[in-house]
């Protein structure tokens, strides 16, 4: 019970640390933004700049998303209780979701406000302020982002990929206003001002459909890739036990940065649950092992069981252990 309970601790500690780290990476997301937006909302009144406009636009969704990302993140880490038995690690995807949409509201902003702009028309004016604020966007939302891209992977935290997602496209489209300031400030074609804002918004499009796809798939529990179903197929049939025989009806899916994997695995005859019940664990453990965080069930099959529905074979293939198995490694 002791070790048991140290044990359990130190699981609680670790994912208390995850869960600080994620917070934190989040609240800088959050600074950074907050800051830009005043830049960029001060230089684009100052410069005319619908351009720039957008940029301070941008700024606020992305402010938006780290606040949902701030949010999702200290939420998805909260243990299961009596309504979510699963755990919340899916609102992170959720999160990465609502991440998506707000990036395509932004592109459509900015659209309608450079053909606005170009059909109207309007003046610019005191340019180099304008390209010194967004020069120091564009710095600012490299580092942050690349900080919180560092972040997500060390966390395997869905919110955070889309934060930093969201300031990558931010730094590539500041870049793009960068160049198109500087050029209408010198040869005055200010046309390019909200042509550059169109061309920033369909950049925007892309980021936003992608980030949405890859949400929507984990929230409608599509299976992991194929790489990491063959790591658990790889974990069960190369256990060293006689007693395991072959594995079927194999499912697998992601919520948040958690893998939740169940299949029904056969015993030879004669072995006892006992016995059964500990290989189990065993291979509970060698599948977690391979994917990190991950939650494994395991169904107990006699020898002779039937592999069950034959509609399920083709998604989930069954595998059977090899007769000559390698040496565990010490």
């Amino acid at each position: 019970m002791a070790e048991g309970g140290y044990a359990g601790g130190q699981l609680r500690h670790a994912g208390g640390q995850l869960a600080l780290r994620k917070s934190r990476a989040a609240a800088l997301s959050i600074a950074s933004n907050s800051l830009l937006i005043v830049l960029k909302l001060g230089a684009g009144l100052a410069t005319g700049s619908i351009a720039i406009l957008t940029e301070a636009v941008h700024s606020a969704i992305d402010l938006v998303a780290s606040l949902v990302a701030f949010a999702s993140v200290r939420k998805a880490h909260q243990p299961p209780d009596r309504s979510h038995p699963y755990g919340h690690e899916k609102i992170e995807n959720l999160a990465a979701a609502i991440e998506g949409v707000l990036i395509l509201v932004g592109a459509a902003v900015i659209a309608y406000e450079s053909v606005r702009r170009l059909t109207g028309g309007g003046e610019l004016r005191l340019l180099w302020t304008g390209v010194v604020v967004i020069a120091l966007s564009l710095a600012v939302n490299v580092a942050v982002s690349r900080y919180l891209y560092r972040r997500a992977r060390e966390t395997d935290s869905p919110a955070l990929a889309g934060d930093a997602a969201h300031l990558s496209t931010d730094a590539l489209t500041s870049a793009g206003v960068l160049v198109a300031l500087v050029l209408v400030e010198l040869t005055g074609f200010e046309a390019l001002d909200p042509i550059t804002a169109l061309v920033v918004a369909a950049v925007i499009v892309v980021a936003g459909v992608k980030l949405l796809n890859q949400s929507s798939r984990v929230l409608v529990d599509e299976s992991l890739p194929e790489g990491e179903l063959e790591l658990i197929r790889e974990a069960v049939e190369g256990h060293e036990a006689r007693e395991v025989l072959g594995f079927h009806k194999l499912r697998a899916r992601r919520a948040g940065s958690r893998r939740y994997v169940d299949m029904h695995v056969q015993f030879g005859r004669g072995t006892s649950l006992e016995r059964a019940h500990e290989l189990a664990h065993e291979l509970q453990r060698r599948i977690e092992e391979r994917l990190g965080k991950a939650d494994v069930l395991i169904h107990l099959e006699p020898e002779g069981a039937a592999n069950g529905d034959d509609s399920e074979a083709a998604d989930a293939p069954a595998g059977q252990v090899r007769a000559s198995r390698p040496r565990r490694e010490s």
